[in-house]
């Protein structure tokens, strides 16, 4: 399929570009770091810990936290990686060249999402690749493990379908990653107001709009079908806009 072929496209173009090469590396250093002062804790909590009935294991206390950084971190990241997706093809004039070939407004942003986040899928392997390590010397929960990780994606799943309609609303690649920061950063905080907001319906209402939410749901291994709805919808809702965007532009040219 030609939707695939432009996906490839995009992720090759990402793993030829220097500033992901380098964003890929500090995120790796970061986390590494972290990674190894959250297992020096555990260490140090060792003896408390054996003196606990329902003592909590190391999954609790040193994967857990990693991923929860982990999604900060990218938070901040993935507006660098897709501010170029759509507004570099305008700004360079090759949208036009885009638009006459055998695919469909669809298939054009499905295909330069799935690059992206394909990316994204890589860099959350090699995240994991850290807890995984401690199979070597200890049990962990998979389980927990597993739903951390599926958090994560879902969680870069829509991440990357706002950076990439972002992307289609300007011509300044500049402008599209902190116009997806500002949105991202919205909707992760979201529920700060939630306890301010005097209506109860308001104040449910922002608590489920928070990605942060349920991302911290899932990572606790709470496996609630609303919070895999909600990132299917955000991940819809803008794919959705961003299709409508870039048909407006073809029927401009």
């Amino acid at each position: 399929m030609i939707m695939l072929t432009l996906a490839q496209r995009e992720l090759r173009a990402l793993f030829l570009s220097p500033l992901a090469w380098t964003v890929l590396a500090v995120l790796q250093f970061i986390l590494a770091y972290l990674f190894l002062s959250q297992l020096q804790e555990y260490v140090q909590l060792q003896p408390q810990l054996r003196m606990m009935n329902a003592a909590v294991g190391v999954t609790d206390i040193v994967i857990v936290p990693i991923y929860g950084s982990a999604a900060f971190m990218l938070m901040m990241v993935v507006p660098l990686l897709t501010m170029r997706v759509i507004s570099d093809e305008r700004r360079n004039q090759r949208l036009t060249l885009l638009f006459s070939a055998p695919l469909s407004m669809t298939e054009i942003v499905l295909g330069k999402y799935l690059g992206v986040f394909a990316f994204m899928a890589i860099m959350t392997g090699l995240i994991t690749l850290m807890p995984l390590s401690l199979l070597l010397g200890t049990h962990l929960d998979l389980g927990l493990l597993a739903a951390s990780v599926l958090g994560i994606l879902l969680l870069m799943a829509a991440f990357t379908a706002i950076g990439v309609y972002m992307s289609t609303l300007t011509v300044q690649p500049t402008v599209a990653a902190v116009s997806t920061f500002g949105v991202l950063l919205l909707l992760w905080i979201i529920n700060w107001a939630g306890g301010k907001v005097g209506d109860e319906n308001a104040s449910g209402a922002l608590q489920y709009l928070s990605m942060l939410n349920h991302f911290e749901a899932l990572s606790k291994g709470v496996f609630n079908t609303s919070d895999i709805f909600y990132y299917l919808l955000i991940i819809t809702t803008f794919m959705v806009l961003s299709i409508r965007r870039l048909d407006a532009d073809r029927l401009q040219h």
